[in-house]
């Protein structure tokens, strides 16, 4: 038995199953390695089972307690893609990036590289993903197979977790750069910019603003429906939070209305944007309104019935937008033919 002054993360690291499941309360194998380190038990490792925590056990000489959760088999993630609705909520909660995707495109988990870790199944808005005994270990006949593919799977695990945590600090390091960079060119111009550009309003963006108000008008729908069920007590903090949403739309279309009206070409880019954007939100909707009836959840039955009308609403204005009409001529003098 190794003497408890001669323990180090790496050799304790190397006993963990690299999961990167955080069921010992950690984020990841390591952290919980630095933790046993420092003194913290050694039986909050699920995935690892009671091997592990035994090794772990002899390495410190610390009690064999009782595991925290009962032994976890290997398991694999499996997107039901046809209901999956591209939200990228699975691909952002994977620990070891096994989860191939894009927004609004269909997702699924690269067998080999998925650790089992359980992650990606909270995030996922409409449930569509299970979890199996994984096939590697299923196929395995004999314990040193199965011990091998459990070697392999805390190598690769252990490869994959810190590469993803390269690239995420990489990534926020970039963000960071980038930030800095935009403030600095904004400090420029109000430095350098004349006093009556100062002065101008800024740019509005319309889409920005049409998107905001259809969000706003979903959430006061929501919003109504709970306040015509609720009981007598929350009426005045819901009708409060109403008058906020209202006083919000009123601003929000104020500045529209605001907006001087765009040429017929720019006109007709935002048709297509808003008719694609509507197209696409009727699509989830649908999805989710499946999900729903499955479920038997009446409220989000409800909700996504909702949404379905105020996307076929939007379909419907930008279909019928003068910017989808022929334009006319240069002026009006040359009248109409009969």
């Amino acid at each position: 038995m190794s003497h408890p002054a001669t323990i180090t993360v790496e050799l304790i690291d190397a006993e963990l199953p690299q999961t990167q499941c955080g069921k010992c309360g950690h984020d990841g194998c390591r952290p919980y390695a630095e933790a046993i380190v420092e003194g913290e038990a050694v039986n909050r490792c699920p995935p690892g089972g009671e091997a592990t925590r035994d090794r772990l056990a002899a390495l410190t000489g610390r009690p064999p307690l009782e595991l925290i959760e009962p032994p976890q088999a290997p398991l694999l993630a499996v997107i039901r893609e046809a209901e999956c609705i591209g939200c990228t909520k699975c691909i952002q909660a994977c620990p070891v990036d096994a989860i191939l995707g894009a927004a609004k495109q269909m997702h699924t988990v690269i067998e080999s590289e998925c650790t089992g870790c359980e992650l990606c199944v909270a995030p996922c808005p409409v449930d569509c993903i299970d979890l199996v005994e994984h096939p590697r270990w299923a196929e395995a006949n004999s314990d040193p197979e199965r011990q091998q593919y459990l070697d392999w799977r805390a190598r690769n695990g252990r490869q994959r977790f810190e590469a993803r945590n390269r690239r995420l600090t990489l990534k926020a390091e970039r963000k960071r750069h980038r930030r800095e960079q935009r403030r600095a060119a904004a400090a420029r111009q109000v430095t350098e910019a004349p006093a009556t550009s100062r002065e101008r309003p800024a740019d509005i963006d319309v889409t920005a603003l049409k998107a905001q108000i259809a969000t706003l008008t979903a959430r006061r729908k929501r919003l109504q429906r709970q306040l015509d069920n609720a009981e007598e007590a929350r009426r005045p903090a819901l009708l409060e939070r109403l008058a906020g949403f209202e006083e919000q739309l009123d601003t929000l279309k104020r500045q529209l209305e605001t907006v001087p009206s765009p040429n017929r070409h720019a006109a007709r880019d935002h048709r297509h944007i808003a008719l694609a954007a509507a197209e696409q939100a009727l699509r989830k909707a649908r999805q989710e309104l499946e999900h729903y009836r499955r479920q038997g959840d009446q409220a989000g039955i409800a909700e996504a019935q909702d949404k379905i009308r105020e996307a076929e609403r939007l379909i419907s204005l930008a279909s019928r937008s003068p910017a989808n009409q022929p334009a006319t001529g240069a002026g009006d003098h040359h009248g109409t033919s009969s």
